[in-house]
């Protein structure tokens, strides 16, 4: 079969980038052909993607209707892509089309589902409500120029439309699922598959070493909770080190943040690095962390700490809750609650019996539950039974 990805970057970035480029890979080992039609480039790990798709055409360069020509796909495979032209020019041919809904962008105006100010959870459909009084007509705009940009309410609502001409939405958990049914999709065109990483070589477990190695892998960003994660270590009284890696916009804030939380000699900001380095770091972990305060949409970097035998901390925000079984495999702390954060973090670096035991857990779960071979399974058959 021959599948035309469609993602709105090209190469590494976050959790969407490695789901689509470990799903092709592993389509292609099956014998598929895999495309891609994207945008621009990441600067990061472009070598790795042009080598796992067989064409690869750019929007800015190629047209999607000429790029449908040259690759002559059997299924269109679409990720996050915004440009409601393109998106219109693939659901017009005659090729079954498959959404992955990544993150919250497809229904919330400013793509977090959560307040800018008081930064609690929104759970409304897409109404007028958005504009006022939530203001989501405006959000930040990253790309220069003038701080903040237009969003219309008016667009978004035809995204909304235009998706729902999709023959099956794919997603993580049934956390959003019901986001989607709450904005008007049909329940028989969704399903649940959540995006498992791959698992490469048998991981050697943490030997949760003296360091009291704490770990957040993700990007820094308001919504991922780094600086309410910050607030919470200091709160910690045992001695420990933590490592954060990633990069975004708010890691200059989280880096003054730290200073001034008098964590500067325990906590280091070490950006993206690869996988490798990132790998060697969980094998002497004591407990990882996801800090996230958004809504969530799954959490995979979660289970890639399970792979290592590491219990997980985290706050009950999203999809979190359907991996992260408090007590279990780790601690599912209420919500922006910097005290019990602090609380559970210490109990595991204070009890390494403890966290071995949770570790253990999460790891028996991700075997049982999270394999990324039967993943792909799921998505081969779907594929297939659209084209059947």
């Amino acid at each position: 079969m021959k599948v035309l990805f469609v993602h709105e970057r090209f190469g590494a970035f976050a959790g969407a980038e490695a789901n689509a480029q470990a799903v092709a890979l592993e389509f292609r080992r099956r014998g598929h052909e895999v495309g891609l039609l994207h945008g621009p480039g990441t600067g990061r790990g472009e070598a790795a993607w042009r080598q796992t798709f067989s064409g690869c055409y750019e929007l800015a360069v190629t047209p999607a209707a000429e790029a449908l020509a040259q690759f002559n796909p059997d299924l269109i495979y679409v990720h996050n892509l915004p440009d409601l032209e393109v998106l219109e020019t693939l659901l017009g041919s005659d090729r079954p089309a498959v959404r992955m809904v990544h993150d919250h962008a497809l229904y919330c105006m400013r793509g977090y589902k959560y307040n800018v100010f008081t930064r609690r959870i929104c759970t409304r459909a897409i109404s007028p409500h958005c504009l006022i009084p939530c203001g989501g007509f405006l959000k930040r705009n990253r790309e220069g120029g003038f701080p903040v940009s237009w969003v219309s309410y008016s667009r978004k609502r035809k995204e909304i439309r235009l998706n729902q001409r999709f023959q099956c939405l794919v997603v993580a958990t049934d956390y959003r699922k019901d986001d989607l049914l709450r904005n008007g999709f049909r329940p028989g065109q969704i399903e649940i598959h959540a995006p498992v990483p791959p698992r490469a070589d048998e991981a050697a477990p943490s030997t949760f070493g003296p360091r009291n190695l704490i770990l957040y892998a993700g990007q820094m960003t308001r919504g991922k909770g780094v600086d309410v994660f910050l607030e919470a270590l200091a709160q910690v009284n045992l001695p420990f080190e933590c490592h954060l890696f990633g990069d975004g916009h708010y890691r200059n804030h989280c880096e003054q943040l730290s200073e001034r939380l008098g964590l500067a000699d325990k906590v280091r900001f070490r950006g993206f690095v690869p996988q490798a380095e990132l790998q060697q770091q969980y094998q002497d972990c004591s407990v990882a962390v996801v800090s996230s305060v958004w809504p969530e949409p799954f959490g995979a970097v979660g289970l890639e700490a399970m792979r290592y035998r590491v219990p997980v901390v985290a706050f009950d925000a999203g999809g979190i809750k359907e991996w992260l079984i408090d007590g279990f495999n780790g601690y599912l702390v209420p919500w922006m609650d910097r005290r019990q954060f602090a609380v559970r973090l210490e109990a595991l670096l204070r009890d390494k019996t403890r966290a071995r035991q949770l570790g253990e857990n999460g790891f028996r779960l991700l075997r049982e539950r999270y394999d990324f071979s039967k993943y792909v399974d799921e998505l081969e058959r779907l594929f297939e039974r659209l084209l059947g």
